[in-house]
């Protein structure tokens, strides 16, 4: 069995019960740091990249995106999730040939999102957005590689005005459509939770753990019934966080205190046996 077959397996099996968390590295750097400290698998944050390449996000091209993809799955052994946004793409074609190149990255999962983009229709229209789900599936079957699809309703980010009825409907629709993990990103209340993971069940349900639901626990969503835990940008404006405070310190205070903060972490020891690799 090859390294990807290797690592879809695993993460179709992290996916049957229980609850893991997929946290969100940005390079292959963070990525070895989070194998290192025992995650069982990772997602790439497109923000987070984009941030390190001083573009927003959204601001990445399809190609570098790609090569972003593959540097992540060559730097590790876990199962790695694309962030996928839109695929790229509005029509089923150019979803599928996207998609068929997401898998050839060596991933072992991607995400399409039903967001266009655009501010006055922010939701694919409902059909195509269902389509787009089942042009994803046939790419991936038609690969044989068995990557996990997730499919993401984006309506509490876009500021729908019935983001919970539209995310069950849009679940539901995106689950039957034969996505494996079904996604809201932004719904932060428990009861609601609830509802989406029943809405699908017994697919799983990836909940998106960020500041303004940072104050549940693991154990609570797990309670829930959440499967799947990520952790979106969060730690990478978390990193970004750090060089804010210290550069500010530096800047108006003319001070250097904060750099005694900085962790002891032996990065030389844990990245030099790779020099060879």
């Amino acid at each position: 069995m090859d390294k990807q077959a290797a690592a879809i397996e695993e993460f179709h099996r992290l996916h049957e019960s229980g609850c893991f968390v997929l946290p969100n590295p940005w390079d292959a750097g963070s990525t070895i740091v989070l194998e290192h400290l025992g995650f069982k698998a990772v997602a790439t944050t497109s923000a987070g990249f984009a941030f390190s390449k001083g573009l927003p996000d959204g601001g990445v091209s399809l190609d570098d995106m790609l090569a972003h993809f593959r540097e992540i799955a060559d730097s590790t052994s876990l199962p790695v999730n694309a962030d996928f946004q839109n695929c790229f793409a509005d029509d089923t074609e150019s979803v599928a040939r996207n998609v068929t190149a997401c898998i050839a990255t060596g991933v072992a999962g991607l995400s399409i999102e039903d967001s266009t983009g655009n501010q006055d229709n922010p939701l694919y229209e409902f059909e195509l957005a269902v389509e787009r789900v089942k042009a994803a599936r046939a790419a991936i079957d038609a690969t044989g590689t068995n990557v996990v699809l997730t499919a993401r309703c984006e309506a509490y980010l876009v500021g729908d005005r019935v983001p919970l009825r539209t995310s069950l409907e849009r679940l539901g629709a995106y689950a039957a459509a034969g996505a494996d993990c079904l996604y809201a990103p932004g719904v932060t209340d428990v009861t609601e939770i609830a509802e989406v993971v029943k809405r699908v069940a017994p697919k799983p349900i990836n909940v998106l753990v960020y500041t303004k639901n940072s104050h549940l626990t693991f154990r609570q969503l797990e309670d829930l019934g959440v499967r799947r835990l990520s952790l979106g940008s969060a730690l990478a404006r978390a990193a970004w966080t750090g060089v804010l405070n210290v550069a500010k310190e530096i800047q108006e205070a003319g001070e250097f205190t904060s750099l005694g903060h900085a962790t002891g972490f032996d990065f030389n020891g844990l990245f030099r046996g790779r020099v060879a690799q």
